[in-house]
């Protein structure tokens, strides 16, 4: 059973994020012990490591509905630029694309002729998943910051409650690297215990990524469909 429809409505429902300054080559602050660090700590190296105006990434995603039992896969580029731009390319395995500008939102389904449009706050917004990814500040602000474990497999593991209670989204885990404190993996759960994890591969850091990466022309004869309506 295909999961693609689930994979967007959690992205649309699940999903906000401008972490980004400018001096990618500042040497994070070095630390006797990283075992030793608090999620605070652990944080600030992060919003470090993430003072860039943009980055890209290749991503996996599993999303698993738990009273179903039944798990979908996906992968393909992620593109962020602060303060709220992200680009989602899915590859596998359905090509869609999902683009925001921060203000509105395009989901476009090249192999259903199909665009779907909205207002990326209405769905990106209060902390709603990935998009924190575009600014890592915004996790202080939205999450209570717990350390989940101090170092497993040369990461550290921080679990994050939403300040303000959604269905949602309940818990978040950060899977950090305890090298370069780059975030590795993402695994978010909402109130009925359905898992998305997300694993992120190849960050690349960029000064710049132009700005018509995160606006979508919608190609002529395609069905246009509004997210508030559906």
């Amino acid at each position: 059973m295909k999961l693609k429809g689930a994979l967007i409505l959690f992205l649309c429902f699940c999903f906000s994020q401008g972490a980004f300054s400018q001096n990618l080559s500042q040497k994070l602050d070095s630390s006797p012990n990283v075992s030793d660090l608090s999620p605070d700590d652990i944080m600030k190296k992060v919003e470090t490591r993430y003072a860039v105006s943009g980055f890209s990434t290749n991503f996996f995603q599993a999303s698993t509905i738990k009273a179903m039992e039944i798990t979908d896969s996906a992968s393909g580029k992620a593109f962020f630029k602060r303060p709220d731009k992200m680009r989602w390319e899915y590859e596998t395995p359905d090509r869609q694309t999902i683009i925001t500008d921060g203000n509105r939102l395009w989901i476009y389904r090249p192999g259903d002729n199909q665009v779907m449009v909205g207002e990326a706050p209405s769905f990106f917004g209060d902390g709603k998943g990935f998009s924190f990814l575009s600014d890592m500040k915004l996790v202080k602000k939205q999450f209570t910051i717990l350390l989940d474990k101090k170092v497993e497999d040369d990461t550290h593991v921080l679990k994050l409650l939403p300040r303000q209670k959604t269905f949602d989204v309940s818990v978040i885990y950060l899977f950090i690297s305890t090298k370069n404190f780059e975030v590795l993996k993402i695994v978010t759960y909402n109130s009925y215990g359905d898992e998305t994890r997300i694993e992120l591969d190849n960050i690349q850091f960029k000064q710049n990524i132009d700005d018509s990466m995160f606006n979508f022309k919608i190609p002529k004869g395609v069905e246009i469909l509004h997210l508030d309506e559906q």
